[in-house]
């Protein structure tokens, strides 16, 4: 039997990526958040996914801090 709960996966995001990454709310600045895989908007307090190594910078899919 397997396990069908979905497994972490601590994806790489390219560097390049994360310094031209703003946040859509505020055009401010993100932090990178490895172990919760998700961009951190702190003058938004949202938390963007990143889904298999992709960032979802869409407002609605963010999460509040």
């Amino acid at each position: 039997m397997t396990d069908s709960k979905p497994t972490l996966k601590q994806s790489k995001i390219d560097p390049k990526m994360l310094g031209i990454l703003v946040c859509p709310k505020t055009r401010g600045p993100l932090v990178y958040d490895t172990e919760a895989q998700e961009m951190i908007s702190k003058k938004a307090k949202l938390a963007y996914p990143i889904r298999d190594g992709v960032p979802i910078m869409l407002i609605n899919e963010a999460r509040a801090l």
